[in-house]
């Protein structure tokens, strides 16, 4: 008896872990890694949940970081302990430098993003969210411009007022855009502060500071907020991974103005940190079903949502968060909602 039972667990136990890990129907036994591939592309290659691409990966001793894969790489389903597993070969076409008077090795080829990097670089790079009304009205800003001028471009002399820091001498100026109200709660979450190019100080007298712009990306105009750079390291090669606590949220807003929503298109969030959303989370976007009558009982009868697409959050902020729709199966759309996947 207690044999049985004891075989009883043992088959239970394995197909939990089998249910871990579903492989498609048609997935490859080998594949080659090329450029312009990603790790979503290639999990989803072997998984029907790309998301859960580290539980796939079989320990190589031989191998530093197998999450890092490169052009020429060959990747092998095998199975370890009757559970499917890939090994990691290291290709040839990394190549090698030769410096003199010494020999160091060291790897040609980048390796291949999570994501399209193309998709996401202007707001991992400029955008960001100030998580008050008082931190923004707060920042610094442009009192006024060379030769009494009201709008100024790149190469103009502007002058600063406010309190500024001494180790900081370039400053990225912002304007003003959406304020995200939660939809559910009528809670604040934040203000998308518009990038509008960047400025170094060259000389300070009281809280008056003297700045050339450097960088626009529109004109400056009296009155933009003066804010140092985000203290926060940008995390090109996260993994893509289910979020640790529960999650129910909306999409917010599109930052880039567009109202039907696909592929690679940039989302805004209601969920940031404090709801347990990390970068690399995979969120699955649901389209709010409908409404509609029953003809035979008279009724009105809510449609259950339909799962609609997968997102992957790449940046967070306290209440919100930017996320990239990395599959749609329908147009997207604002106040469409987002759940563990």
């Amino acid at each position: 008896m207690r044999k049985s039972l004891l075989a009883l667990l043992l088959v239970a136990v394995s197909g939990i872990a089998q249910a871990e890990v579903q492989l498609k129907a048609d997935h490859p036994e080998q594949y080659t890694v090329v450029k312009g591939d990603t790790l979503w592309d290639i999990s989803g290659r072997f998984l029907r949940e790309p998301w859960k691409w580290p539980e796939l990966w079989h320990a190589n001793p031989q191998v530093e970081n197998p999450h890092l894969i490169y052009p020429g790489d060959r990747l092998s389903l095998v199975y370890v302990d009757g559970q499917p597993r890939l090994m990691l070969n290291r290709g040839a076409s990394r190549g090698t430098i030769k410096l003199s008077p010494t020999v160091r090795t060291t790897p040609m080829a980048e390796a291949i993003p999570t994501i399209p990097l193309q998709a996401i670089n202007s707001f991992l790079l400029s955008n960001r969210i100030v998580d008050s009304a008082e931190e923004f009205n707060g920042a610094p800003y442009i009192v006024a411009g060379n030769a009494e001028r009201v709008i100024s471009g790149s190469g103009d002399r502007v002058y600063g007022r406010g309190v500024f820091e001494d180790n900081i001498p370039v400053y990225g100026i912002f304007r003003q855009g959406k304020t995200y109200i939660d939809p559910e709660t009528g809670e604040f979450l934040g203000i998308n502060a518009d990038d509008v190019g960047s400025a170094e100080i060259v000389d300070m007298e009281g809280d008056i500071a003297t700045m050339m712009l450097t960088r626009v990306t529109q004109e400056a105009r009296i009155g933009d907020r003066l804010f140092a750079s985000e203290e926060r390291a940008v995390n090109s090669s996260f993994m893509p991974s289910e979020p640790e606590e529960e999650i129910n949220g909306l999409i917010l807003d599109v930052p880039r103005g567009v109202t039907q929503i696909g592929q690679f298109d940039v989302v805004t969030l209601n969920k940031g940190a404090r709801d347990g959303l990390k970068d690399g989370n995979v969120l699955a976007v649901y389209k709010t079903g409908e409404t509609v009558r029953d003809r035979v009982t008279g009724e009105n009868v809510k449609i259950p949502d339909e799962r609609a697409g997968l997102l992957m959050v790449f940046r967070t902020y306290e209440k919100l968060s930017y996320g990239l729709v990395l599959q749609a199966t329908r147009s997207l759309a604002v106040q469409d909602k987002v759940r563990n996947p």
